[in-house]
């Protein structure tokens, strides 16, 4: 009966409503071969070696219902979101002891410190050229984030969980969980372990609020590519985002297309400081450390990427002010 009326209704989807530059909202078409082949609208090489992106990273289909901010309405006239249905699927990003991503370059440099895995947002099987499109004037990525409770984070290690990333390698922003590394290391868990953080290029904390169970964390970062400034938009489950931050400084990221980047959302964890190694290994947090090996999660919906040309998407089909 759902589908009929469907069909006589015929919906147009709450994707945003500005200008849509990418949209990571898993359909419920795609598959484990699109995931394992880098099928838009990701690239999915930021894995362990020895297993396909799919051992990683599961299509969550109907088992879990994503964020509710971006439902279609089943009567587009009696807009209550009683009265609406998910179109995405939410993804559950996994690390194990095998996650140890071998980037490109003669010899490979197994990245041994780090525990990662990660979607990157691509768009015509090509995410550098998406960059150009994206990281350009005043641009608003979306993400929400859910805890994975059956394979939780072990919060005295730092968690960088969503991020654009230039090629020099440093963040444009990051969303952080857990304690952040330190060398030498300090009293672990830090107090605000179990917050989501917000910070900047500089890794200035711009907002934080704790990673509740069983909430879906909404987030909008927007980003001006050209003043080099940052502002956060933030809501829990279906509330609409509102902004939570005024207009911040982002002046130490390379201007232009130095510090374009690509638009990173999983699991990269941080090692502890092992003390039986070198104290040039110590700082070597990419190739050294301690990692316990456990298999850990954080599951995503509601990933895209707008201009804010005719505001900022806030869910429900609204949109909101732009942070000035």
């Amino acid at each position: 009966m759902v589908r009929s009326l469907l069909a006589l209704v015929g919906l147009a989807g709450l994707a945003s409503a500005t200008p849509l530059l990418y949209d990571g909202r898993t359909p419920y078409n795609y598959t484990n071969d699109d995931l394992n082949n880098s099928v838009d609208p990701y690239l999915s090489v930021v894995k362990g070696s020895t297993e396909n992106a799919t051992y990683y990273t599961t299509l969550l289909g109907h088992s879990l219902n994503p964020t509710p901010l971006w439902n279609n309405y089943l009567v587009p006239w009696l807009p209550f979101p009683i009265l609406s249905y998910p179109t995405e699927q939410p993804v559950t990003i996994a690390i194990d002891n095998t996650s140890i991503f071998i980037p490109g370059g003669t010899p490979p440099e197994p990245q041994n410190g780090f525990r990662r895995t990660e979607l990157i947002a691509q768009k015509n099987d090509n995410h550098t050229a998406l960059n150009g499109v994206t990281d350009v004037g005043t641009t608003v990525f979306h993400v929400s984030i859910r805890a994975d409770d059956a394979l939780p984070l072990n919060m005295t290690h730092e968690y960088q969980i969503v991020w654009i990333e230039p090629n020099d390698g440093s963040h444009v922003f990051e969303i952080q969980l857990g304690s952040p590394f330190t060398d030498p290391t300090g009293p672990l868990p830090v107090a605000d372990a179990h917050y989501l953080k917000v910070r900047n290029h500089a890794l200035d904390l711009l907002f934080e609020t704790p990673f509740t169970s069983g909430d879906w964390h909404n987030f909008a970062v927007q980003i001006d590519w050209t003043q080099l400034t940052l502002g956060v938009f933030y809501s829990t489950n279906d509330q609409p985002l509102e902004a939570v931050t005024g207009i911040e400084d982002n002046s130490s990221t390379p201007a232009g297309v130095a510090g374009q980047g690509d638009y990173h959302f999983g699991v990269l964890k941080l090692p502890l400081v092992d003390p039986s190694e070198t104290p040039s290994e110590q700082a070597d947090v990419v190739h050294y450390g301690i990692q316990e090996g456990d298999k850990e999660a954080l599951t995503y919906s509601g990933v895209f990427i707008e201009s804010i040309e005719g505001g900022v998407s806030a869910g429900w089909g609204k949109t909101i002010s732009s942070i000035v």
